[in-house]
């Protein structure tokens, strides 16, 4: 869910100008599952322009504060939510930690890195949701520590309906800056795409699975 329209469009044209998102119809990306998609996200380009990465953290401290209220400590997704974490945390002067998608198989066997205590009400930070289900798995490596996980913002999401399914089910309330309709939006409107695009966009967030296999060869 977003909660600010007009923050939504800025924050989507910010990730198509630094080609954070890329959209193409013709020549789909491969992602590593091997499924083709007409879009690939990285939202780590983010963090190498100061005025983008300021937007984000501020956007994120907004939300935190609007949706959640104080927390106690700010968790970040491994990898992509470390850097922004720690910038929301900084900026709340709240203690970070960041939590891997599984345990070390050495040292210490950490899975969730910094200290944290049983009872602490923590907010997880996370760069991008696509089915949800490794953005969860750091939910629930807390929840097992004994710590009340508020909720979960990301910068961006696809709007997939198994990760709708997948946060439900797992009880977590997510909020993002911006979504994958808001980003279709933008694209039309600074022209990144053409209208006649927009169908085919529109058919691979209903279904990935179908869209890919009709475009196996392209």
């Amino acid at each position: 869910m977003i909660t600010n329209n007009d923050m939504a469009i800025k924050m989507a044209t910010f990730l198509l100008q630094v080609k954070a998102v890329k959209l193409n119809n013709e020549h789909p990306f491969t992602w590593a599952s091997g499924r083709k998609s007409p879009i690939y996200c990285d939202n780590r380009v983010t963090l190498s322009y100061p005025e983008i990465r300021t937007f984000i953290r501020q956007r994120f401290v907004d939300v935190v504060n609007e949706s959640w209220g104080d927390v106690d400590v700010v968790a970040g997704v491994a990898t992509g939510g470390i850097a922004q974490g720690a910038l929301v945390a900084q900026e709340l002067g709240k203690p970070f930690v960041y939590v891997r998608s599984e345990a070390k198989s050495h040292g210490l066997t950490n899975q969730i890195e910094g200290e944290i205590h049983a009872g602490q009400s923590v907010v997880v930070i996370e760069d991008l949701v696509s089915t949800g289900k490794s953005s969860l798995i750091a939910v629930h490596a807390l929840r097992e520590r004994g710590c009340v996980v508020k909720g979960m913002a990301a910068i961006f999401t696809y709007g997939l309906a198994v990760a709708e399914k997948n946060f439900a089910e797992a009880d977590v309330e997510l909020r993002t800056l911006t979504d994958y309709d808001t980003l279709i939006e933008a694209a039309c409107k600074e022209e990144y795409i053409r209208a006649a695009d927009q169908e085919s966009l529109a058919n691979w967030r209903k279904n990935p699975e179908a869209w890919s296999d009709a475009h196996m060869n392209a």
